[in-house]
C-alpha cells in the first residue's frame, strides 16, 4: 500500500476498481482493517488527489454527499466545518466526505465541536431501595451534539453497509444476527463488535454472558473514531475506553424489554442514537403492557446525534427499557468488557490505547456550561407502540435552557443501551 496504484502495479486491481460503483469501493475499504502504515499511506495519497483537483473542481455539496439535517439536529457548524469534522471522523472510510480544511486546525475544530456539547448530569428520582430512600439516577448523563449532522448520516451509512454484508455472510457468523419478525417488537438486527454476547441461556446450556470462545468481527475504523470522540469530548472516562460494541437496527414498533446491563462489561458504558427519536424507561419495577409498550416512572427523550452514558444506580439499580420505536431507528452501545471476561482470542487495539480528554482551556470553559434543554416525566408513564407517552398526570422536571438556543420541540426521545439482565415477558433475554 505504500506503492502508488497503476496500469504499470496492480493493474489489474484496478481494472477491477474502475468497474466497481462508488458505494462498492466505499463498502469494500469500510470492511477491510489497514494497518497504520497502509492508512497513513492512502490517506496522505487522497488529500494530495483532492488538493490537485480542488483548484479546478467545485466542492460537492450535493448528491451523494450532501449534508443531511434531520429536524431533530440543530447544527450551528458551517458547512466547511460539518465536512472537516465529518472527514476527520470517517478517518479509515476512505472518501466518503468531502475535505475542507479552510484554514482551521485540527485542535480549533475538535474545541469548536466540544464547546457545542450539552450535558445534563444531575438526573433524580428517588425510589425506596432495601428500605431506604435512593436516588436510582445518580450516574446517569445526556450528552447533545456529540455527532452533527453529517456525522451522523456518515456512521448511518457504514451501519447499513455492514447490515448488507452481514446479509450476505461476509461477517463473522456471530457478528450478524437479523431474527425472523414473528411478533410485533420481535425483528431488531443486531450486529456485535469486539465479543459475543449470549443474551439468554443457549441451546448449549451456556449462561447469559461474554462467550469466551465464540469470535466476532473487530471494530469497525469509523466505530473507534466515534470512541475517539467520546473521550475526547468528555462523554466517556480514559479509563474506561470500549472495545466492544453492538448495534441494533430497529424497525417501527421493536423495541427492548426491561433489563440491567451484564456485569462482563464494566460501568460506564454509553449508547448513541440516530435516525428517529424515542424515549427510554428507567425505574426499578417496569412493567410489561402489551406487545411492545411498558410502563415505569421516569421516561427520558433523547435527542438524535446524542449520548446517554450508564453509570452508578442508573446503570446497576435502575432498569431501563426501550418500548417501540416510532420508526426505524439505530443505536450503537459502546462498552468494556472485564478483564476477567475478554475472549480468549481478544487481542486489545493499539489505536485505543493513549486516548485522553481535550484540556479545558479558560475560554473553552465558558462555554461548556450548557446542559441541553429537555425533560423528564415523572409518575407512572405508560409509552405506546408508537413511542407517545399516553396520558397521565405527572411532574415535569426540566433543566434551565442551554446556549445552544434550542427549544423544548426540538429535543427528541430516543433510546438503547445493552445487555443484560432478562425480564421479557416470554422469558427471552433482551438484547442491547
Amino acid at each position: 500500500m505504500s506503492e502508488e496504484l497503476g496500469p504499470g502495479k496492480n493493474g489489474a486491481l484496478m481494472e477491477l476498481l474502475k468497474g466497481m460503483e462508488r458505494e462498492e469501493i466505499l463498502e469494500l475499504f469500510s470492511s477491510v482493517e489497514f494497518c497504520q502504515h497502509c492508512r497513513d499511506a492512502m490517506e496522505s495519497r487522497i488529500h494530495k488527489l483532492v488538493e490537485e483537483k480542488g483548484e479546478n473542481t467545485p466542492s460537492r455539496s450535493n448528491g451523494g454527499t450532501a449534508a443531511w439535517s434531520p429536524a431533530s439536529v440543530n447544527s450551528r457548524q458551517s458547512p466547511a466545518d460539518r465536512s472537516a469534522s465529518a472527514m476527520s471522523l470517517h478517518n479509515g472510510l476512505v472518501g466518503a466526505l468531502p475535505v475542507s480544511n479552510n484554514g482551521v486546525s485540527e485542535e480549533e475544530k475538535e474545541r469548536t465541536g466540544l464547546a457545542k456539547v450539552g450535558r445534563k448530569k444531575d438526573f433524580v428520582h428517588m425510589e425506596r431501595v432495601n428500605g431506604k430512600p435512593t436516588n436510582i439516577l445518580e450516574g446517569l448523563e445526556l450528552h447533545t451534539e456529540v455527532f452533527d449532522a453529517e456525522e451522523q448520516k456518515a456512521i448511518v451509512d457504514c451501519v447499513y453497509n455492514l447490515q448488507r454484508m452481514g446479509r450476505k455472510r461476509q461477517l463473522r457468523a456471530r457478528t450478524y444476527s437479523e431474527p425472523q419478525r414473528w411478533m410485533r417488537g420481535k425483528g431488531r438486527v443486531t450486529i456485535q463488535f469486539g465479543c459475543c454476547y449470549n443474551y439468554a441461556m443457549d441451546k448449549n446450556g451456556r449462561p447469559p454472558g461474554i462467550i469466551r470462545d465464540e469470535e466476532v468481527d473487530p471494530l469497525p475504523p469509523l466505530f473507534k473514531q466515534m470512541i475517539r470522540r467520546l473521550v475526547k469530548f468528555h462523554v466517556l472516562p480514559p479509563t474506561c475506553i470500549p472495545n466492544s460494541c453492538i448495534v441494533n437496527i430497529y424497525e417501527e414498533g421493536d423495541c427492548i424489554p426491561p433489563h440491567i446491563d451484564h456485569h462482563d462489561f464494566l460501568r460506564p458504558f454509553c449508547t448513541v442514537s440516530f435516525l428517529t427519536e424515542a424515549n427510554i424507561l428507567f425505574g426499578t419495577n417496569l412493567k410489561a403492557v402489551a406487545a411492545g409498550e411498558f410502563s415505569g416512572p421516569v421516561s427520558v427523550p433523547l435527542p438524535c446525534g446524542s449520548v446517554l452514558v450508564l453509570n452508578g444506580n442508573g446503570a446497576d439499580i435502575a432498569k431501563h427499557c426501550v418500548p417501540g420505536v416510532p420508526a426505524k431507528r439505530i443505536s450503537i452501545t459502546f462498552r468494556k468488557m472485564d478483564d476477567s471476561k475478554l475472549p480468549y482470542k481478544f487481542a486489545p487495539d493499539p489505536e485505543l490505547e493513549g486516548i485522553n480528554p481535550i484540556v479545558y482551556s479558560s475560554m473553552a470553559n465558558q462555554h461548556q456550561n450548557p446542559p441541553a434543554l429537555y425533560s423528564i416525566a415523572e409518575a407512572p408513564i405508560q409509552q405506546n407502540g408508537n413511542g407517545k407517552p399516553q396520558e397521565n398526570k405527572s411532574e415535569i422536571f426540566s433543566t434551565r435552557n442551554s446556549t445552544l438556543g434550542i427549544d423544548q420541540d426540538a429535543f427528541p426521545p430516543l433510546g438503547s443501551t445493552s445487555s443484560s439482565t432478562r425480564s421479557r415477558p416470554n422469558g427471552a433475554g433482551s438484547k442491547q
